[in-house]
C-alpha cells in the first residue's frame, strides 16, 4: 500500500525532528573532566635533562584523553602529547610548537571540533578547558610548566622533537615515546634494531669509513636476497635522534607502509621509515628508509639510507606509482636541502658509487 501525501509529509517531519533530536543530543556528549591532575602521566613519562633543563613527555592514550580532555581526540587524527619543562636556567624559555610539529593543532582548533549546535555556553566551556590544558609559554627561571601540545598522529613509537628558545640560545630535545594504544599491536610495537657491541666495527679515520661505505651493496634486495630492490643512495652519521629532529622540523614523520617491507638490507626490512607530509595533512610520496649499519665512525652510529619516490611523484597514477622514479639523486638532494634548512647538517661528503643504473626498478621489487 502506498502512503498518502499527508502521511509522507508527517513521516518526513518526524524524521527531521528525530535528526534534530540526535543532533541536539550530540551537543551534550562532552562533559567537563574531573580535575584529576597529570600525576599518572608524569609517572610514566620519558625524562631527559640537558643544560639545567628537565623535559618530561608522554603520549596520551584513549582513556587518558577522555580523562583529561573529555573526549578521545585521537579519533580526529589529533595526538595529544603531555609536556613538562623544569627551567633551572637564569632565563625564560619558550617552547616552539612548530619545531614539535609544523602542522600542530591549536587548542581552540581541537575544541571547535567538539562544539555542538545551539550550545553556546557549552562550547565556551570546551574552549576554556582546552585553553587551560594547552602548554603555555613562557617558562620563567626556576619554575615548571606543563601542558598538552596537539600534534598529528604517529604509530607505535613517536619521535618527539622539542625546541626550547632562550636568550639567543636554542636547546633541542629529541625523545622516543611509546604510543599507549599501539603497545600490543605487532604492526607498531617493534623496537628499534641494535647490534651487539662485538659485532660492530668502529672506524677512527675517514679513509677506513669511506672504504667501508664503498663496499656496501648498490641496492636493497627482496626477502630471499636473490632479486634487486631500490638503490641505496645516502648515509647519515649520528644518532637517530639527531637527524630525526632535523627531519621533524621539515615535516617528516615516521610512516612505515607495507611497500617498505619489500626492501631488505643487512638481511632485514628498514629500521625506520620517514615520509614528508604534504599540504593539508596529505602524505608526500617521498620516502627515506634507514638501516643501522654494522659499523660506526668514532663511536657514532651510521645509517644507510634509501631515498626515493615513485615515478610521477604527486602527479603519477597507477601503474606509474608502482615504479621507482629514476632520478633518485634528486630525491636525495631534497633531503640534503631539508637538513640544511633545519640546521641539522654539520658536514656533507660523497663516496664513489656504483654508477648510473641501466633503467628504472620496480618500487615494489
Amino acid at each position: 500500500m502506498m502512503a498518502t501525501p499527508g502521511v509522507r509529509h508527517w513521516a518526513a517531519a518526524l524524521a527531521l525532528m528525530a535528526c534534530l533530536a540526535l543532533l541536539l543530543a550530540g551537543c551534550t556528549t562532552w562533559q567537563r573532566p574531573a580535575p584529576d591532575g597529570d600525576a599518572p602521566l608524569r609517572a610514566r613519562a620519558v625524562s631527559v635533562t640537558k643544560e639545567s633543563i628537565t623535559l618530561r613527555a608522554a603520549v596520551l592514550g584513549k582513556m587518558e584523553s577522555h580523562r583529561l580532555l573529555g573526549a578521545n581526540i585521537g579519533a580526529l587524527g589529533v595526538q595529544p602529547v603531555w609536556i613538562e619543562v623544569r627551567n633551572d636556567t637564569p632565563q625564560s624559555l619558550a617552547l616552539l610548537r612548530t619545531g614539535t610539529d609544523p602542522d600542530y593543532f591549536s587548542p581552540l582548533e581541537v575544541a571547535w571540533s567538539l562544539h555542538g549546535w545551539f550550545s553556546g555556553s557549552s562550547n565556551a566551556e570546551i574552549d576554556d578547558w582546552f585553553n587551560q590544558a594547552g602548554f603555555h609559554n613562557p617558562v620563567p627561571p626556576g619554575e615548571t610548566r606543563s601542558g598538552i601540545v596537539f600534534t598529528n598522529a604517529a604509530r607505535g613509537t613517536k619521535l618527539l622533537n622539542v625546541d626550547l628558545l632562550g636568550n639567543q640560545h636554542l636547546v633541542v630535545f629529541t625523545l622516543f615515546l611509546r604510543v599507549p594504544d599501539d603497545a600490543d599491536d605487532p604492526n607498531f610495537s617493534r623496537s628499534l634494531f641494535t647490534y651487539p657491541d662485538p659485532q660492530v666495527t668502529d672506524y677512527q679515520d675517514l679513509a677506513s669509513l669511506r672504504a667501508a661505505l664503498e663496499r656496501l651493496p648498490c641496492c636493497a634486495t627482496d626477502a630471499s636476497g636473490q632479486h634487486g630492490g631500490d638503490p641505496l643512495n645516502g648515509v647519515a652519521i649520528g644518532g637517530l635522534e639527531d637527524f630525526g629532529a632535523a627531519m621533524v622540523r621539515r615535516n617528516y614523520r615516521r610512516n612505515h607502509q607495507p611497500l617498505d617491507d619489500t626492501q631488505y638490507v643487512f638481511g632485514r626490512v628498514p629500521d625506520a621509515v620517514l615520509r614528508k607530509q604534504g599540504p593539508a595533512g596529505s602524505v608526500s610520496p617521498n620516502w627515506m628508509r634507514a638501516w643501522l649499519a654494522p659499523f660506526r665512525y668514532r663511536g657514532q652510529s651510521v645509517y644507510v639510507l634509501q631515498i626515493g619516490r615513485p615515478a610521477g611523484g604527486r602527479l603519477g597514477a597507477a601503474p606509474a606509482q608502482s615504479m621507482l622514479h629514476e632520478d633518485v639523486d634528486e630525491a636525495r638532494n631534497m633531503v640534503v636541502q631539508d637538513c640544511i634548512y633545519s640546521e641539522g647538517l654539520e658536514k656533507l661528503g660523497f663516496v664513489t658509487g656504483w654508477g648510473r643504473s641501466s633503467g628504472s626498478r620496480s618500487a615494489a621489487a
